[in-house]
């Protein structure tokens, strides 16, 4: 057990809601959030005595549900996805802005999940370049080009593409 299991404590009970949100971000589905901040927190724990002493405790913890969620994404069972049967048109109008939040989300769950992290961590969690590179353990090019062909898949599928008038012409 770490020493100071107040200053564990503390610290969660301060950062457990972002966290979860940035989990749901991730993943997209609050249950797995929870696992992963779950999963996140006791690695915390376990390295808490280094941790408290870094400069930045929130950079790890969130590198920790980062490769958590990689990590969850790469089993088995994450595979396979079960659905029940969609309706075909929306039950209600939302007026509050929930239907543009649940279309980010579904486009969010599209892409593949580097860029989806890189698009969490630049704009959510509000890193840097160099930051979001840091945590990824990548160049910041590879964040730079994973960002932008992240919000061109998004951009393509929120806007349609506009279509080319025929061209009128004599043909014959």
């Amino acid at each position: 057990m770490p020493a100071d299991i107040d200053g564990y404590r503390e610290y969660v009970a301060a950062r457990l809601e972002p966290l979860r949100r940035t989990a749901y971000l991730l993943c997209g589905d609050w249950h797995t959030a929870d696992d992963l901040v779950s999963t996140a927190l006791v690695k915390l724990l376990r390295h808490w005595r280094r941790v408290s002493a870094m400069d930045s405790p929130d950079a790890y913890v969130r590198r920790t549900l980062l490769r958590v969620w990689l990590d969850e994404r790469r089993r088995p069972w994450r595979r396979e996805a079960a659905w029940a049967e969609v309706p075909d048109s929306p039950v209600g109008a939302a007026t509050d802005g929930t239907a543009d939040r649940l279309t980010i989300l579904a486009l969010l769950a599209e892409l593949p999940p580097r860029r989806r992290a890189v698009l969490v961590l630049r704009y959510f969690c509000d890193l840097s370049v160099e930051q979001t590179a840091h945590e990824l353990g990548c160049t910041s090019g590879t964040v730079k080009s994973q960002a932008a062909r992240a919000i061109e898949a998004l951009r393509d599928r929120l806007v349609p593409a506009p279509t080319k008038p025929r061209e009128a012409g004599n043909h014959g």
